[in-house]
């Protein structure tokens, strides 16, 4: 299949687009490399005279001229044209946006997408939504398989002004054999255990000594455990459901959780698996 290539356009503005990169996709190769067909346009009146009673002539190459620019203006931008080949967002590791506009608060919604796939190899059930609530100036960053827990942190959200968050989504078949694929959290252990066993996957360390306050809450039939530790800063929500253990950690620097305490409570007790 022929591809059309642009490497007669250095530099261009609008208005230059329309005289120097016009081009028709090629259907001849040569050496097994599609060539681009330039299409002569007009660089003043002289070629309009000599075809303006070739109407079809002129309306052939004005459909030429749009669609050159057409696709160029798609491949220099960046933004997709009818007719360019779409990969399904389903099949997409990584960020895909999912983040609702700003209610009247300034805050706004992230619900993990359907079709966001997950890094835990093939064979592993879909992961169940989870939703949380952020400030506006909080945004999606990429995730690395570098960071402390690899694969499974499935997000990562910052604000520069008030802090940094992150989603663990870890199979419990890591942890048990026998809870199958309706885990709780109350299944998997009590909360002191649970923040023993799992906090080490959030700090990078020992947590014991660490923990300020420890609470559970249920909310639609689902058990939450909430957990504050210190030091570092930082609050953790666990839960369960289908067969992985949810893990949202939310922190900040010392001068972070002076200012904005309350709000990365908030963000915090938000969290939900839906």
């Amino acid at each position: 299949m022929g591809t059309t290539l642009f490497s007669g356009c250095r530099s261009f503005s609008w208005q230059q687009l329309s005289l120097s990169c016009s081009f028709a996709h090629s259907s001849s190769s040569e050496n097994g490399i599609s060539r681009p067909k330039a299409v002569p346009t007009s660089r003043g009146n002289g070629l309009v005279d000599k075809e303006k009673d070739n109407s079809l002539g002129i309306s052939s190459r004005r459909s030429l001229l749009i669609t050159g620019i057409s696709v160029a203006s798609s491949s220099v931008l960046g933004f997709p044209g009818e007719g360019m080949a779409v990969v399904k967002q389903g099949l997409l590791a990584g960020r895909i946006p999912g983040l609702s506009e700003p209610d009247e608060q300034g805050w706004r919604t992230y619900r993990r997408p359907d079709d966001k796939s997950g890094g835990h190899g093939v064979g592993w059930s879909p992961i169940i939504p989870y939703s949380f609530s952020v400030p506006q100036d909080f945004e999606e960053v990429p995730v690395s398989i570098a960071d402390l827990g690899g694969t499974e942190i499935d997000l990562r959200f910052a604000s520069s002004k008030e802090g940094r968050l992150f989603v663990i989504v870890a199979p419990v078949l890591r942890f048990a054999d026998n809870l199958g694929d309706d885990a709780t959290i109350q299944k998997i252990g009590p909360p002191e255990k649970v923040i023993g066993a799992f906090g080490p996957e959030v700090i990078g360390e020992n947590v014991e000594g660490k923990v300020l306050s420890m609470n559970t809450v249920e909310h639609d039939g689902r058990m939450y455990y909430q957990y504050e530790l210190e030091p570092p800063h930082v609050l953790i929500t666990a839960t369960a459901a289908g067969n992985r253990l949810y893990l949202f950690s939310v922190t900040g620097s010392g001068l972070q959780w002076k200012r904005h305490y309350q709000d990365l409570k908030r963000i915090s007790e938000s969290f939900r698996v839906v």
